[in-house]
């Protein structure tokens, strides 16, 4: 299993952008996305295992939002502990896009892997998005313990 955390103000995957070059279209990401993207890249390459996992996986992800500033104190009170939680846009499902784009060929070979996927939302004033990723064969499940224990 590799835990590990991404601070800063979780960015949702963006709408795909297209232009015209040379008679041609072209679809790429926006620049706040393609950022963020290499942002999760970076900040994963430090809990990088010694070989990519190959067998299926369970991802568990919780985005923390900054509180919003129309909060009164009690509100704000209530969503630090988890009983006050986000359900306006964006989805949870756009937020996941992108951090499973930015762990590609850092922890694993393809986002196809995951066959078990939570996400949570919540609301803090500290933002930041909590990843754990947990291979579901025997065989890479001994290789992350005793790559734990060395690291211990």
């Amino acid at each position: 299993m590799i835990e590990f955390t991404i601070y800063g103000e979780p960015v949702a995957q963006g709408r795909p952008r297209a232009t015209t070059i040379n008679g041609m279209v072209r679809m790429y990401d926006p620049k706040k996305s393609r950022d963020f993207k290499q942002y999760v890249k970076l900040a994963a390459s430090d809990h990088r295992p010694p070989n990519l996992f190959k067998g299926p996986l369970e991802l568990e992800v919780k985005v923390y939002k900054s509180t919003l500033k129309s909060f009164s104190k009690k509100k704000a009170v209530a969503a630090e502990r988890g009983e006050l939680r986000p359900s306006k846009k964006p989805d949870v499902d756009n937020y996941i896009k992108g951090i499973k784009d930015g762990l590609n060929k850092v922890l694993w070979q393809d986002d196809s892997q995951i066959v078990d996927l939570h996400v949570s939302k919540f609301y803090s004033e500290k933002p930041r998005i909590e990843i754990k990723v947990t291979p579901l064969s025997q065989e890479e499940e001994q290789l992350c313990l005793s790559l734990i224990s060395k690291q211990l």
